[in-house]
């Protein structure tokens, strides 16, 4: 696809977005001229804003005449203990954390990296090739270069480490461990901003980072303030001009300039509320912080639907929205400041919608994108963890709806003492029912141990499809709070632009492939688009008291000269303990159609199924009306999941496949193809029987 090719299909996918993305563009030119204009933050200008006269003064002025009260504040610090205290093992997991952040050691994407406690950090590392990222100006970084990934060396670089050194300080029990943190939060900030000056470096490179990067280094600074270690002119003063620049340079290089700004810019903004509000003295602070409080209001409702879903596309992307405008929303109302009530409301619909397709386990299907991003780094959970949302969301908005469930460490910390007594004074909230998400394109029908999430609606972003895939009328099985049948997951980004591709294609979710088509078109140059060519979207939804009826349709076949449309029903059966999935064809010629069941392993067998299992796929309703003789057993051997019955006449067999649970993690896995040679109109279909 050439560039006037492109930008003609930006156009169709999100009408008047390249408009104003010119103008944008036009704006961000010049607030970048007047950046390089300007001259770096230094300890006069400081002195300056601060009203002091003396660096030692900062001290005072800048750590001790605190008026937030943030979560972050010491003010703060005696509830988040208490907090922490009383929730079973979240003191021990503070201190593991904040012990290996002491080793500065980082697990980076599955890749173990670490240094050493008090060593120098190789902070252009890209630990997975071994090799460096240049120390150059950003305008010469060479930022995507086959074989390696920046993401890698900014998961260290984002400095999140920093925090979980403060969380450790605040849990620890004696003056030596405090003393300990705090040296390591010093060697550590001391140690980052010499090695990657201003402008200089992959850390340089990507506003986000930067933003949460000064977020972090804020937040953390606040909570060791009253410690000696800090409390000296030689760090203070580079650590308050670090924040101010890093405000600066965000503020002059905001991600708005894409034709759908997408979490890239509320995380501009996130990072510079944050800052701005713990350091309301710094340089430039309330014009960055008027900025970004406007900012979040318009991106809130540019980029969460009304129903609560993030514009994304992709569920792994909205748990980092969520955790976005939390943070921000949190240290907005301790500084006092109101984010207004459109924002709030939204904010609680997005912990809504994650508690809906979140299992009992509490992990959510993998639809979309998944690059394991997070904003929290007050607990490891992994990449699929959207449980603990509706934990925080009970006691932030004090919502009975949510309750029920476990108060997380992320509400410890962030709301502390009070947060805890308001979520146990809550009911338990009813279980999740099926739900339609119309707008998100994400559709859960579930009961008994079962959460099916379907995929069918338009591309994430407004059409652009940035962190969309080929997935439409695809779907994730969980069965008692486990994954069975499975969303492939992403791989990579730019390393691997071939498994980026391959990860988000046709072929690599539980949907039909019409003669080897896409759904829609994949420029290999594009990795973060797709076009709205399939039109995805439900027929019918009904739920019922013993089972659940969704109709979804796409036409992304009808560009083949043949044309064909696909219907696709689901039909899940809480009382017989079973799904049925039926595909419906129409259109002209004969065609070569496959299926697929992608899994998370190689735990699947043939067998011949038992009379009562065959019994039971009969008594589903949209299911076929007679099935081959052998079925797939999904599952361990002594303990399986179900069985998968196949219409009769539909050509199986397992074939090896790959799955990917969180970014830069690839696993050997199997899938199920299901084949036929057809003439539309016509029809195909299986049950899985869970046991």
């Amino acid at each position: 696809m050439g560039t006037l090719d492109y930008y003609a299909t930006m156009a169709r996918m999100a009408p008047g977005a390249l408009a104003k993305s010119a103008v944008r563009r036009v704006q961000g030119v010049a607030r970048k001229a007047l950046y390089s204009r300007r001259e770096q933050v230094d300890e006069a200008q400081l002195l300056e804003s601060f009203g002091a006269t003396r660096a030692e003064d900062l001290i005072t002025l800048a750590l001790d005449h605190r008026t937030s009260r943030a979560w972050c504040e010491l003010s703060q610090r005696e509830s988040a203990r208490a907090a922490i205290e009383k929730l079973p093992g979240a003191k021990a997991r503070t201190l593991e954390r904040a012990a290996r952040a002491l080793r500065q050691e980082w697990d980076v994407f599955g890749t173990p990296v670490s240094f050493g406690e008090g060593k120098p950090v190789d902070w252009s590392l890209e630990p997975v090739s071994g090799r460096h990222y240049p120390v150059d100006p950003v305008e010469r970084m060479p930022l995507h270069v086959t074989g390696m990934d920046p993401k890698y060396p900014w998961v260290m670089g984002r400095l999140d480490s920093l925090v979980t050194l403060a969380q450790g300080a605040w849990v620890a029990d004696t003056e030596a461990e405090r003393s300990r943190f705090a040296t390591a939060f010093v060697a550590q900030t001391l140690d980052f901003l010499q090695a990657n000056p201003v402008g200089m470096g992959v850390h340089w490179t990507c506003s986000m980072e930067i933003a949460l990067r000064a977020a972090n280094l804020a937040q953390a600074l606040a909570m060791f303030a009253d410690r000696p270690e800090v409390r000296r002119p030689e760090f203070l003063v580079p650590v308050l001009g670090a924040l101010a620049e890093h405000c600066a340079w965000v503020e002059a290089h905001l991600e708005d300039t894409s034709a759908v700004p997408n979490n890239h810019l509320v995380s501009n903004y996130v990072g510079l509320a944050v800052t701005g509000l713990l350091f309301p003295e710094l340089p430039g602070a309330p014009r960055q912080v008027a900025l970004a409080a406007n900012g979040l209001r318009t991106e809130m409702e540019a980029q969460v639907h009304p129903e609560g879903t993030s514009f994304e596309g992709s569920i792994p992307y909205h748990r980092l929205s969520v955790e976005l405008f939390t943070l921000a929303y949190v240290i907005a109302r301790g500084a006092g400041v109101s984010l207004g009530p459109a924002y709030e409301a939204r904010l609680r619909l997005m912990f809504v919608a994650a508690r809906a397709w979140s299992s009992e386990n509490g992990l959510a299907p993998q639809i979309g994108d998944n690059d394991s991003g997070r904003v929290f780094p007050f607990q490891d959970r992994e990449d699929g963890d959207h449980g603990y949302l509706a934990g925080l969301g009970a006691a932030l908005f004090n919502d009975a709806g949510l309750g029920g469930g476990v108060f997380p460490d992320e509400a410890a910390w962030l709301l502390g003492d009070a947060g805890l007594v308001r979520f146990n004074a809550l009911p338990a909230a009813a279980a999740p029912t099926s739900v339609s998400f119309a707008e998100g394109g994400f559709h859960i029908l579930r009961g008994e141990g079962v959460v099916l999430t379907v995929s069918a609606g338009k591309q994430g972003q407004r059409g652009v499809g940035g962190h969309s895939h080929n997935d439409k009328l695809s779907f994730e099985l969980h069965l008692n709070g486990r994954p069975v049948i499975v969303d492939p997951g992403t791989g990579s980004y730019t390393r691997d632009p071939a498994l980026r591709n391959a990860m988000r294609s046709t072929a690599a979710h539980n949907t039909l492939q019409v003669d080897g088509a896409e759904q829609a078109p994949m420029d290999p140059a594009r990795l973060f688009a797709l076009p709205e060519d399939a039109r995805a979207r439900v027929v019918a939804f009904q739920p019922g008291a013993k089972h659940d009826r969704l109709v979804v349709r796409h036409d992304g076949y009808r560009h083949l000269p043949a044309p064909v449309g696909i219907e696709r029903t689901f039909f899940l059966d809480r009382h017989v303990r079973a799904l049925a999935v039926g595909d419906r064809l129409v259109g002209t010629g004969r065609h070569e159609v496959v299926g697929r069941l992608h899994l998370p392993d190689g735990q699947a067998r043939w067998c011949k199924p038992a009379a009562e299992v065959l019994a039971r796929a009969g008594r589903v309703q949209e299911g076929p009306e007679a099935f081959d003789a052998r079925a797939l057993e999904i599952g361990p051997a002594d303990a399986p999941e179900g069985w998968v019955l196949f219409g009769r006449g539909l050509e199986t067999q397992l074939v090896p496949s790959n799955y990917s649970p969180g970014y830069g993690r690839v696993v050997p896995a199997v899938s199920v193809e299901f084949r036929r040679q057809l003439t539309p109109p016509a029809w195909l279909g299986w049950v899985f029987v869970f046991r």
